[in-house]
């Protein structure tokens, strides 16, 4: 094999909603305020016993599903999170535990939102050296832990959820080469500090950097993938701000492709928004099975990375 690609993929939601209005009541804010700033409408919040591990693994048992393999097949397991309350076992064991996975290699990755791409191109790179030949590749946040309530320019962002992708080795590949990097001096843009944790970020620097730094980056990963931007069959960007997806999709130049907006009903759910927002558009149809889709993540550390990958 000299490749890999998506095979599957499956998402995961809490059932309650939380509105603007909702939101209204709790911290001086409204409904017009939030949408023309951020374009939320709504955003899902897990109950208490709704676990970071737990969302991770109905999000992968779906693509499993989906997959047509067994569990005995996956032997590498990966997940990107940043609210994993726990350090051992980690969330990745406690998903390959759940799903009962024989004995595969288990790792959490945090690099914030930009993590599921990170871990898709290790997984993608995993199955290119011969170390596996099956993964789970998950990306999931319990975000609303770690909101500040009191706080009205963060709390309206955020949500809870799950997505999950299954990557298997291919005579073709279908996962692009990644680019990947980071801006360490703007580290304190998007911080997750303390105890107990909070959310808080530098929403004009994140927006500026964006929106400015992030299209040429972008248009990089696809050169690497030898597709032109107007090829492209889908965008999926971080779902971080619909005001920063927007613009940044035009300047792209990805004049034919679907923009996932999944953000304006989920809120930002740092590493799960990207697999969760293409499991979506794929379970709707609105991507072609081979077609070429745009995956850019951006966040914390003001680490990005990106790649195309062939829809599965």
């Amino acid at each position: 094999m000299t490749g890999s690609r998506v095979l599957a993929l499956g998402h995961y939601q809490p059932a309650r909603v939380l509105t603007n209005d909702d939101l209204a009541a709790m911290v001086d804010t409204s409904d017009e305020w939030i949408r023309s700033r951020v374009g939320i409408r709504t955003r899902r919040i897990a109950e208490p016993d709704e676990s970071v591990a737990s969302m991770a693994a109905e999000a992968a048992a779906k693509a499993l599903a989906n997959s047509g393999l067994d569990a005995a097949d996956i032997d590498l397991v990966l997940v990107a999170t940043c609210t994993a309350v726990d350090r051992s076992p980690n969330t990745a064991a406690r998903v390959a535990a759940r799903l009962g996975l024989a004995a595969p290699a288990v790792m959490d990755i945090n690099v914030v939102c930009a993590g599921f791409p990170h871990a898709l191109a290790t997984a993608d790179h995993a199955i290119r050296a011969g170390s596996a030949v099956n993964a789970l590749v998950v990306g999931v946040e319990k975000f609303t832990d770690v909101a500040d309530w009191t706080d009205r320019t963060t709390c309206v962002l955020v949500g809870d959820g799950a997505g999950a992708a299954v990557v298997t080795a291919a005579a073709e590949p279908g996962i692009g080469p990644v680019v990947w990097g980071s801006v360490p001096e703007m580290g304190h843009a998007v911080r997750i500090e303390g105890t107990p944790s909070r959310f808080a970020q530098e929403g004009q620097s994140v927006y500026r950097w964006a929106t400015t730094q992030l299209p040429p980056i972008a248009r990089k990963v696809c050169e690497r993938a030898g597709v032109a931007p107007e090829e492209l069959a889908a965008v999926v960007l971080h779902q971080a701000n619909l005001r920063i997806i927007e613009p940044v999709a035009r300047k792209i130049g990805a004049v034919n492709a679907v923009i996932a907006t999944d953000v304006t009903e989920s809120g930002n759910t740092s590493a799960a928004s990207i697999p969760l927002a293409l499991s979506k558009l794929v379970e709707r149809g609105e991507i072609t099975s081979g077609a070429p889709v745009l995956l850019f993540g951006f966040g914390g550390n003001l680490s990005y990375a990106g790649q195309v990958i062939r829809c599965p």
